[in-house]
């Protein structure tokens, strides 16, 4: 390869060209992975960069990175590039960059600054007292857009407009599998800020498996972007189409966004066309949303039969929780009968009066009221038992099944949510979880806290998994509550993780435990938390309930 840059020096001192180091190894594995998917206009376009002199490879790659798509020539500071202009040059015979792109006032009003604004009109005492948006407002007369020079002919700088920004879009696209990462990531990494399980990657591992996936996700993207800017829902749902979805994975974030939409077009009392929607969407709770609809809707057989189906086969034990009180609900209405209010386990009851308001909160009142060196007491809320599994489950979490890892800066598998998560890996944690039945357990989650401190992961906080907890927490949790509870995590990922009691209480000598959910005045258990609360209750794991008063409020 020509103009090969040098690597990064050091975390402390990254050698001058580190981003573009960075650029050249995402190309090289974007070949790698991605030659028969690559368009014409890609291929073309790394061809023609290995062949660029370096410094217009290196002031490329500082655009790409930046905020433009336009840039003025002041504020391109980079030494280790020289003369700008000779590194703009063969950027501009290639078409990449231009220098006499036209501009509206707005896009013009945001290079430049107040002052040169005022610069630009013709002299009025009041121009001073103006804010800048009134000031672009008044650039606005003229209409017609114009080079930069045409707007500021007394300027002695270049405008330089990056044109590639669809393409290297795509590039990076294709090589995160998303496009919430972005190139910064290298040097994250580099900098030892985000550290990354090292998984094993071959030339097959990749996010997108043909063309079409590429541009459907690109398609789905921009129709969630124009949602979130507060674009009519009924615009970005024309935008949408009915396009069919074959890939598991882009289907999901389909329905996702059907739902998304549907939840603002009931938030907008379109309640017809949110139905709609929500029949259309496979996302889940979207049964429930119709639930609510055509009770709204006063479409009580309807919903009846929507509930019935929730009952005989629910998604989820949400699901199951409000299709019972749902039920309920409407057996009154149709004369049916009623499926029996659930009764709440026997939970220990703790009733605190307590000096406050505490200024860090009711949690860490209850902690520094109960806490002793006998029987030291945690915050952990919903960090202690995914902590744990995350430790014994590491190897099978970071398995390198196809599909789940395709680039070196995942901090989670791809398809952690996925129904087929634990399916596809249940070899993996039976192995993991059958060490609870010895004393290996403790020794392999010790193991790995050393082995991965400060290692990305989707259920291990560093911060809140200090050794004294760990230590704690391994000498008083019975492995069979942490089977429990690990199994219960992996139902469902995504909704089992939250609602887990905020405090735990250890008393080492005895190797015993509680866990402690607590409630401030006013403040009521919710549905997770209600639900975890069972399960707790079901297993005969201690326990308890903590509502506080303030003494002095």
């Amino acid at each position: 390869m020509p103009n090969q840059p040098t690597s990064p020096a050091t975390a402390n001192q990254p050698a001058p060209f580190y981003y573009l180091h960075n650029f050249r190894q995402a190309t090289t594995w974007l070949r790698q992975r991605y030659a028969d998917l690559l368009n014409d206009e890609e291929q073309v376009f790394l061809t023609c960069f290995d062949a660029l002199p370096q410094a217009s490879q290196a002031l490329l790659v500082r655009l790409i990175m930046r905020k433009g798509p336009h840039f003025r020539s002041s504020r391109l500071n980079y030494p280790e590039i020289g003369d700008l202009d000779a590194a703009a040059a063969p950027l501009l015979e290639l078409g990449w960059l231009d220098d006499c792109h036209p501009l509206g006032a707005a896009e013009l009003g945001t290079l430049l600054r107040r002052d040169e604004i005022i610069a630009l009109l013709s002299p009025a005492p009041e121009l001073r007292t103006l804010r800048k948006p009134e000031l672009v407002q008044r650039l606005s007369t003229a209409t017609e857009a114009r080079g930069f020079h045409q707007w500021c002919p007394a300027s002695p700088e270049r405008l330089l407009t990056l044109r590639i920004g669809d393409l290297c879009e795509r590039l990076r696209l294709m090589f995160f599998g998303n496009l919430s990462q972005g190139w910064e990531e290298f040097v994250l990494a580099e900098l030892g800020i985000f550290r990354y399980e090292q998984v094993a990657l071959t030339p097959e591992s990749r996010g997108f498996s043909c063309r079409l996936d590429i541009e459907l996700y690109r398609h789905l993207h921009q129709c969630r972007t124009q949602l979130e800017a507060g674009q009519p829902c009924l615009e970005v749902l024309e935008l949408l189409g009915q396009q069919e979805y074959a890939n598991p994975w882009l289907r999901s974030r389909h329905d996702r966004l059907l739902f998304d939409l549907a939840r603002q077009l009931e938030r907008e009392a379109d309640l017809q066309q949110a139905l709609a929607l929500y029949a259309r969407s496979g996302w889940s709770g979207a049964r429930q949303r119709q639930i609510r609809i055509l009770e709204k809707l006063q479409q009580h057989e309807q919903a009846w039969a929507l509930v019935q189906d929730s009952l005989d086969a629910p998604e989820s034990e949400a699901e199951l929780q409000l299709a019972l009180r749902v039920q309920r609900r409407l057996a009154r209405k149709l004369g049916q009968p009623a499926h029996p209010p659930a009764v709440d386990g026997i939970t220990t009851r703790l009733d605190l009066n307590l000096p406050g308001p505490h200024a860090l909160g009711v949690e860490a009142a209850v902690r520094e009221h109960l806490d002793s060196p006998q029987a030291p007491v945690h915050y952990v809320e919903n960090s202690l038992i995914t902590g744990l599994f995350g430790l014994l489950c590491w190897d099978a979490i970071f398995a390198p099944l196809p599909g789940a890892f395709f680039h070196p800066f995942q901090s989670a598998p791809a398809d952690l949510h996925s129904p087929d998560f634990q399916h596809r890996r249940r070899p993996l944690f039976e192995r993991c979880l059958v060490r609870l039945d010895s004393d290996a357990w403790q020794h392999s989650i010790r193991r790995t806290w050393q082995a991965k401190q400060g290692i990305q992961s989707p259920f291990v906080h560093w911060s809140l998994l200090t050794e004294t907890l760990l230590n704690q927490a391994l000498q008083c949790l019975p492995p069979a509550h942490l089977r429990a509870w690990f199994l219960r995590l992996l139902q469902d990922i995504r909704a089992n993780r939250a609602g887990m009691p905020d405090l735990i209480q250890f008393w080492p000598e005895q190797g015993s435990y509680r866990m402690i959910e607590v409630k401030g005045p006013g403040d009521r258990l919710q549905d997770n938390q209600r639900r975890w609360l069972e399960f707790c209750h079901r297993h005969d794991m201690p326990v308890a309930v903590c509502h506080v008063q303030w003494a002095n409020p």
